[in-house]
């Protein structure tokens, strides 16, 4: 059984904290937040105790711990955490910073624990099966892979002005779906992106809308769009051209039931929010965890998986300020 610590019980954590305690392999043990009021909802909901981070991380009986904090936590809890000899599956990003996140894989490589990025979308069943049919050979050698990403609805303004930027934090999602599929990382990224929803966000330093074009060395193409609103749903779908086909993953929708009549086809719009959509991709995400700890296999996705990710997110930024393409840092 492997004994946790949450550190984080804001929204996200909340949604870890059901996969932690409902797992048959691990236990919540305690949760630590800087809102003591929301770790004590959240660890009575559970059975678990409040506890601050550094105590939750000098308890020898505790084995793991999530990372669901700010981001700007996330480096010095991950070096925390496996100096202290406890596994760790921290959300993404790493860090806002690419230079403070290599410190970090530095001093964690120094340990022998595992360490996991939480891109959960890897483990959607759809995205997953799609990888798996490429890595089958059913349409050949991936040539062009379009990620499209939109949100409902922007985040509030006080989010944005802290979270780093669209591209460190919506469509770092993206990018690590593009390494996921693609197998490697790309040699060029061309970014371009506006404010046209809300001009509080451009007024903030922050951009709403984006495309960008990843180049491989080997002559294939990624495009991955992003926007922060989509009035009729969570918009989320891959599409894959390869040499012999197309391999698509569509959206999620509310129901399965379409009507077709004269005046044209009508079904359902795409689920409306990330926790309907991708909840089995948390679930799963958090199995996977668990078995390589208790079991000693690798985890499934890495520092250095972060990394990457981290390093195109900051090679768009500074694109879509020059407009010009970017050799990424990885």
């Amino acid at each position: 059984m492997l004994r946790v610590g949450l550190l984080g019980a804001g929204r996200i954590g909340q949604v870890h904290a059901v996969n932690i305690a409902g797992h048959d392999r691990s236990a919540l043990v305690a949760v630590a937040d800087v809102n003591t009021e929301a770790s004590g909802k959240l660890a009575a909901q559970f059975g678990a105790e409040v506890r601050t981070s550094e105590e939750i991380l000098a308890d020898s009986g505790i084995d793991a711990v999530l990372v669901a904090t700010s981001t700007d936590t996330h480096s010095d809890l991950i070096e925390a955490a496996t100096a202290a000899g406890k596994a760790v599956l921290c959300e993404k990003p790493v860090d806002l910073s690419l230079a403070r996140a290599k410190a970090c894989k530095v001093k964690a490589d120094a340990s022998s624990v595992p360490v996991m990025i939480g891109f959960n979308r890897r483990f959607d069943p759809n995205f997953a099966t799609l990888r798996a049919a490429l890595a089958a050979g059913e349409i050949g050698r991936a040539e062009l892979l379009s990620v499209t990403s939109f949100d409902p609805s922007p985040p509030p303004l006080s989010y944005i002005r802290v979270s780093g930027g669209l591209f460190r934090d919506m469509m770092i999602h993206d990018f690590d779906m593009a390494g996921f599929i693609m197998g490697d990382a790309p040699v060029r990224v061309h970014a371009a992106g506006s404010s046209i929803v809300d001009p509080a966000i451009g007024a903030a330093g922050d951009v709403d809308t984006a495309v960008v074009t990843l180049t491989y060395g080997d002559g294939r193409l990624a495009v991955i769009r992003n926007s922060r609103r989509a009035v009729y749903g969570y918009d989320q779908r891959l599409e894959l051209l390869g040499s012999g086909g197309l391999l698509s993953a569509a959206n999620m929708l509310e129901n399965t039931v379409s009507k077709a009549t004269a005046q044209g086809v009508v079904s359902a719009k795409p689920l409306f929010f990330f926790l309907e959509r991708y909840m089995p991709a948390y679930a799963a995400e958090w199995s996977a965890f668990v078995a390589a700890v208790l079991d000693g296999g690798e985890v499934p996705v890495t520092l250095d998986d972060g990394i990457r990710a981290l390093a195109l997110a900051e090679a768009a930024t500074q694109s879509a300020r020059t407009g010009r393409p970017v050799v990424p840092e990885i």
